[in-house]
């Protein structure tokens, strides 16, 4: 398979994950013609040629394994293909969506992009129809993309899906389903061949398949810039608090990654009660185990929906003696009245800073805070398409320790 231009990559977006599927889209293009200009440069060292006739010569090279002919553009540069795949997207009067896709994908290796916590209002029917879609519509608007998608003869097709739907339901307390692994297998049996994540709630999730494999990536690398744009992270006394137990693994990579202590807040929970608000929660008890007085505190969570645990955590913290509170979310939904609720507690001083992603979608309403910090994703999801499209190891990505190390030397 030929690196420099990737003419079998589609890119797909459903409605919703337009956003982000562009961003990712924009930094491949960069990708690729940065590694169409070296290897270009080291072509014509190499041989002795002008770089301009090793262009042309690569480029004629791209032209004879196009699939259509010839590569669209001059023949004296790099040439970017259009990765997007443009589709049609209807909704019904009664509710059913279909998914038509405007050009031919036999053969390419489709990526879907899907942000199904997006909640804004979004257009169907050739933009005649607004309509704000529930996770579960956005699910079946999956459905009848990818089904689509391999009737019209896509070689494989991969979801990239930051929020990975119903991944809070993936152990049992009682009679209940284990819904996060059986819609993977949905997926599965429908011809979805990976999944690509950002931190899932549940490692156990990624067992739950037989041949699909989920690619669950991190953003730690990019918070701990974000952080270290915010404090001197060698100098600032720091100590690192786990939100709950199920974050320890995570916050524990933090510690380590920032040689500093990691102290952990325990909860009780009433998993009776279903949450509305930030000001309604199900906890019933929290203990602070560590010392956390006139210290910086940063503490790491997966998501952030309502934003109640988060924020009765945020004062347990400044109750014992936290001079400052700085939290990193992979997956910042602000559900409901969360952003309003979170300005109230920014403005009582009862926390510094909130560190989240930019993949999944957000208006300038957050955007515009003070206290929130974006932090963008997208050359990390880029770069895994590209190394998955041209069968590479994918290791460096997601064992991040060395450039993090490397970061916090500079």
């Amino acid at each position: 398979m030929n690196n420099s231009v990737p003419t079998k990559l589609g890119i797909l977006a459903c409605p919703g994950g337009e956003v982000f599927a562009n961003r990712v889209t924009d930094r491949l293009k960069v990708i690729y013609r940065h590694r169409f200009e070296k290897k270009a440069a080291i072509l014509a060292k190499r041989y002795d040629l002008p770089k301009e006739e090793v262009i042309r010569r690569i480029n004629f090279a791209n032209d004879i394994q196009a699939s259509n002919g010839c590569i669209s553009g001059p023949t004296d540069q790099f040439r970017a293909p259009d990765y997007r795949i443009p589709a049609r997207f209807t909704c019904f009067p009664n509710g059913e969506l279909k998914t038509e896709i405007l050009e031919p994908v036999r053969g390419k290796d489709l990526y879907i992009f899907q942000d199904v916590e997006n909640n804004r209002p979004l257009l169907f029917n050739e933009g005649k129809t607004s309509r704000v879609l529930s996770v579960n519509d956005h699910i079946f608007s999956l459905l009848t993309t990818v089904d689509a998608a391999l009737q019209a003869g896509a070689e494989s097709v991969t979801l990239v899906l930051p929020a990975y739907p119903y991944s809070r339901q993936h152990k049992k307390k009682g009679r209940e389903g284990l819904t996060a692994s059986r819609l993977g297998k949905i997926l599965e049996d429908i011809g979805v061949s990976r999944i690509i994540t950002l931190d899932i709630h549940s490692r156990e999730i990624e067992n739950s398949f037989n041949h699909l494999r989920l690619e669950n990536l991190h953003a730690s690398y990019q918070v701990i810039r974000s952080l270290a744009h915010l404090i001197d992270v060698a100098a600032t006394d720091l100590v690192v608090v786990s939100p709950d137990t199920g974050a320890v693994d995570r916050n524990k990579f933090y510690a380590v990654s920032l040689a500093k202590p990691l102290n952990l807040l325990y909860k009780e929970r009433d998993y009776s009660r279903v949450t509305k608000d930030a000001l309604d929660t199900n906890i019933t008890q929290m203990k602070l185990l560590g010392d956390v007085k006139g210290k910086t505190v940063f503490m790491a969570d997966d998501m952030l929906g309502t934003g109640g645990t988060l924020l009765k955590a945020f004062r347990m913290l400044k109750d014992n003696g936290a001079e400052r509170i700085i939290a990193a979310v992979s997956l910042p939904f602000f559900s409901g009245d969360a952003i309003e609720n979170f300005e109230a507690a920014y403005r009582q001083n009862l926390f510094y800073r909130i560190i989240g992603t930019n993949a999944v979608f957000h208006d300038g309403d957050l955007l515009k805070r003070e206290w929130y910090i974006d932090t963008d994703v997208t050359d990390l999801f880029a770069h895994i398409i590209s190394r998955l499209y041209h069968n590479r190891s994918l290791s460096p990505l997601l064992d991040n320790r060395d450039i993090i190390l490397k970061l916090l030397k500079k």
